[in-house]
C-alpha cells in the first residue's frame, strides 16, 4: 500500500484551536475534486464540496479535511448521504457556530444535483 492510500484510509478530521475565538468570521473551503461511487451502478460521481462555517472554539485542520474527503473515493454512497455525512462529521469534530455544506455533483446522464445541508439542521439532527 502506498503512503497516500494509507493516509486516506486512516483519515480523521482534526480540530485545531480557533486563533481568534473573540471574533465571528467566516471560513469558506472549496474541494473541487470530490469523488465517490454511485451505490447503484458503481460508476464514479464527481462533485465540488463547498464548506462554510463560523468557528466557535475550533477550526478544522485542512490536510485532515483533504484526506477525510478523499476517503469517499471508493465509497458507494448517494449524493444526499455523502453531503449529510460530511456535515455531521464536520459538526461533531469542530462544533461551529454555524455550518453549511454544499455538494455540487457534476451532471451524469444529463442530471445535475446540488445538495445543501445548513446550520438550521444542527438543532434538529445534532440535538
Amino acid at each position: 500500500m502506498k503512503y497516500g492510500q494509507k493516509a486516506i484510509m486512516e483519515a480523521k478530521l482534526e480540530p485545531w484551536p480557533n486563533p481568534s475565538p473573540e471574533r465571528d468570521y467566516l471560513v469558506e473551503i472549496s474541494f473541487p475534486e470530490f469523488t465517490c461511487l454511485c451505490p447503484r451502478s458503481g460508476y464514479p460521481d464527481f462533485a465540488t464540496i463547498l464548506i462554510e462555517y463560523v468557528p466557535d472554539e475550533y477550526i478544522v485542520e485542512l490536510k485532515s479535511l483533504k484526506l477525510y474527503l478523499n476517503s469517499f473515493r471508493d465509497c458507494p454512497i448517494s449524493h444526499e448521504e455523502a453531503t449529510n455525512r460530511i456535515f455531521d462529521d464536520l459538526y461533531r469534530a469542530i462544533r461551529p457556530k454555524s455550518l453549511k455544506v454544499i455538494g455540487d455533483f457534476h451532471p451524469r446522464g444529463n442530471v445535475h444535483t446540488v445538495i445543501t445541508v445548513k446550520e438550521d439542521s444542527i438543532s434538529t439532527t445534532q440535538g
